[in-house]
């Protein structure tokens, strides 16, 4: 396991305060604010640490209320809202400086049989083919508003192996594309066979590039380039069937409508053998700077 890896479960294994209270580090983002897939992982691992271990988590629903501050810990305060016979659901809030940052909703189940469907998954180029982040940053250095993004974008996915199918936005600023958007991820190392931190890996990683495709409808840099001011709003996802962080995953992403200084990313997840595993909806603001 790599130490970039290590870290990052370091940073998602809450301190436990009182019987449905944790606290969890924070650090900063490539901009300098904590990074909201950090604070939904974190969350959810504060849930899931209330739920008995045969109840997988099957859905979330979060909203970013406030900007996380890195120098600060964040103390999540778990509502145990219904112990169902086959359901489980938990309220989360995360605090800082006495207020509300971050809040959750997430949903757990016992396993059950039932009915099988899914989405073909799209095609996509072999991940092992695709430029990894430290050969793919170097390429377009010339693109950044500040010069250390790009040491600050290797050090932030030093943890994952995350791989861009087609150029990131960053990449082709100024050319309008299709709002679509695809990439290969998985954790820099092997991990335990818990499910649970399979899930709250995958949740980290997916507020990663989500609203990519946004970007590409308008030949927008974003964040990284200074062309563009986001933030994330709420996020959701699904959890259909199992999957492991540590094995290759294909995020196919797309836009489906940007309006009123808010952007819609929507997007499926897949194992490399083509099982639909996850499904995932963010809204963000995306604003052009006057």
């Amino acid at each position: 396991m790599s130490q970039a890896l290590q870290s990052l479960l370091d940073l998602l294994d809450l301190e436990r305060i009182e019987q449905d209270i944790f606290r969890g580090q924070s650090r900063s983002a490539v901009v300098p604010r904590v990074f909201g897939g950090q604070v939904a992982a974190q969350a959810l691992v504060a849930a899931g640490r209330t739920v008995p271990e045969d109840r997988l988590a099957h859905s979330l629903h979060a909203y970013f209320l406030r900007a996380g501050d890195p120098g600060a810990p964040i103390v999540y305060s778990v509502d145990r809202i219904r112990d169902g016979r086959s359901f489980t659901t938990r309220r989360v809030v995360g605090i800082q400086h006495g207020q509300p940052i971050f809040h959750l909703s997430a949903s757990f189940q016992t396993y059950e049989e039932g009915m099988e469907h899914q989405a073909e998954m799209p095609p996509a180029p072999d991940p092992e083919t695709l430029p990894t982040a430290a050969e793919l940053l170097p390429l377009y250095a010339d693109v950044f508003s500040d010069p250390v993004v790009p040491a600050r974008l290797l050090e932030a996915r030093e943890s994952v192996d995350l791989r861009y199918v087609d150029a990131p936005p960053y990449g082709t600023v100024g050319e309008v594309r299709e709002p679509r958007s695809q990439v290969w991820f998985r954790t820099n190392g092997k991990l335990v066979d818990d499910p649970l931190l399979h899930v709250v890996l995958a949740t980290y990683v997916s507020d990663m590039t989500l609203l990519d495709s946004i970007l590409l409808a308008h030949g927008r840099g974003g964040w990284v380039t200074g062309d563009v001011v986001g933030a994330s709003l709420d996020h959701a996802m699904w959890f259909h069937r199992p999957f492991r962080a540590d094995e290759w995953l294909l995020y196919d992403q797309e836009s489906p409508s940007a309006s009123g200084g808010r952007g819609l990313g929507q997007a499926r997840i897949y194992t490399q053998d083509g099982r639909l595993a996850i499904s995932v909806i963010q809204e963000g603001v995306v604003r052009i700077p006057r």
